[in-house]
């Protein structure tokens, strides 16, 4: 059941197993992510490098600049402003499927009849989409889109992404969507890239992203491999998979590994630690912003004003603006500060369990052995032994974590030794009872005999000598 409890979807295709897969119960997976989580809350990623700088629109900038969504024109400025200091890439969480309604065309066509003239000079001046098309294409821009399980009224079903290079197809282990809210196609020619905005929920926390993805027949590229790409003049993403999953994502130099479907585990820092890469939009627009914090940066543009984000829960317990995720999933492939937990680490979690196990089966009822002596001798011994017991195994988990990425699943080893253990005190516990209630029978019976005996020979002795009647015979006379 453990085993199955992470069965790759890709292998269980037979919709008995995918139905048995789904029926196990969740305490395996939820106790796992807790444990996960808890590795990461006691050792967070320490940050190294800081090669993101967040170009926030904030509270101060909304209050400068008017409430989102602003005309494109203003959005346009703003890329402007960051092209200028000559950044590796600006990668856009923001999504523009719709026209401006604030475009001079757009105004022109409000306008009432009797405003023909100015309504015609309107119509001469180049549209908001024109203009933040124009600065998309001057810039090392990316757009990111959003991935739909299903069609709606802004959504599309392509979206315009250079090539993946993929040895072999990794179309059946990446998660595929069909639908995309992405931004309108003239801002889409314009960008230099285009990338998938999404991120893998476990009960609502992140801990994992995936590093590409499938849309339609064709994989896409998530937005730190097509920032990286951008920013390296990559002519494409390279996909390394093999008969068991996606092994691997790169860009140029850079291969990151992955689990079978592409995402990765991140290892988050804590906020407080990355604050210093926000800059507000007002100060690059107002160019108070120093060269330094955009030059030779990738670049994050995104909401981060109350009620325009969405806030995401980390593995560290804390709320972040959903742009801070994709700036800690380029620091993370920066750091080279990989979380892996590759397919063999769930067998080998089950071969230690299954040959510990046996050992605890073969060596603890034993009663000629020391560890039978100290468990007779030393009241509350068993749970002593199994409390240490555990806690070894959690701080093995905890080694491996800390000092090789290794996401190691002390947490259903634990549950199943403890139930063997468990197992065994109480068959142990039980066995003692019997042989003590057969003791206890046993000196009952023994002190039955024993009473039994001593009534007779007092009987014997109040009786006296025995006499035998005369039998008339003669010559025949009693006798002693």
């Amino acid at each position: 059941v453990n085993l199955l409890s992470e069965w790759p979807p890709h292998l269980s295709q037979n919709p008995a197993l995918t139905a048995f897969v789904q029926a196990i119960p969740t305490p395996f997976q939820t106790a796992r992510q807790t444990l996960f989580d808890q590795y990461q809350r006691r050792s967070p990623r320490k940050v190294q490098t800081q090669p993101v700088t967040i170009v926030a629109i904030d509270e101060r900038s909304l209050a400068a600049m008017g409430q989102w969504p602003w005309p494109r024109n203003k959005l346009a400025a703003l890329i402007d402003a960051i092209t200028v200091q000559q950044p590796l890439a600006i990668g856009l969480d923001i999504y523009m499927p719709e026209p401006d309604q604030t475009s001079p065309d757009k105004v022109a066509d409000n306008l009432p009849p009797n405003q023909g003239r100015l309504a015609q000079a309107l119509r001469t001046l180049p549209s908001h989409e024109t203009v933040l098309a124009q600065s998309l294409e001057a810039s090392p821009s990316i757009l990111g889109a959003a991935a739909f399980d299903h069609a709606a009224y802004t959504t599309s079903t392509d979206l315009r992404t250079l090539p993946i290079v993929s040895a072999t197809d990794a179309m059946p282990f990446v998660k595929r969507f069909d639908h995309v809210l992405a931004s309108l196609p003239q801002l889409q020619n314009a960008a230099k890239g285009q990338a998938l905005l999404s991120v893998a929920l476990d009960q609502g926390v992140v801990r994992r992203i995936p590093l590409v993805l499938g849309l339609g027949t064709k994989l896409v590229p998530g937005l730190a491999m097509e920032m990286l790409r951008v920013a390296t003049g990559s002519g494409g993403v390279e996909v390394k998979a093999d008969g068991y999953g996606v092994q691997s994502v790169g860009v140029a130099d850079v291969t990151v590994p992955t689990q079978p479907n592409g995402e990765i585990w991140l290892h988050f820092a804590h906020l407080s630690a990355t604050q210093d890469r926000y800059v507000s939009a007002i100060d690059v627009l107002q160019g108070k912003v120093a060269t330094e914090r955009l030059e030779n940066k990738l670049i994050l543009l995104g909401l981060t004003g109350a009620g325009l984000n969405d806030m995401r829960t980390t593995a560290l317990g804390e709320l972040v603006p959903g742009i801070e995720i994709q700036a800690q999933v380029i620091e993370t492939i920066f750091d080279g500060r990989f979380l892996q937990r590759p397919a063999w680490l769930k067998w080998a979690e089950s071969g230690f369990i299954l040959l510990f196990g046996l050992l605890m089966i073969w060596y603890l009822p034993k009663t000629d052995t020391r560890m039978a002596v100290f468990v007779k001798a030393v009241p509350m011994s068993s749970a002593l032994l199994g409390f240490l017991l555990n806690l070894l195994i959690v701080l093995s988990g905890f080694f491996f974590f800390n000092r090789f990425g290794l996401l190691v699943d002390a947490v259903s080893i634990f549950i199943i030794l403890s139930t063997v253990l468990a197992s065994l005190v109480s068959s142990a516990i039980t066995e003692i009872d019997q042989l003590a209630k057969d003791k206890e029978a046993q000196a009952h019976r023994a002190r039955e005999s024993a009473a039994y005996e001593s009534g007779m020979q007092a009987g014997r002795r109040q009786q006296g000598p025995s006499q035998v009647p005369d039998s008339g015979v003669p010559g025949v006379g009693t006798q002693a």
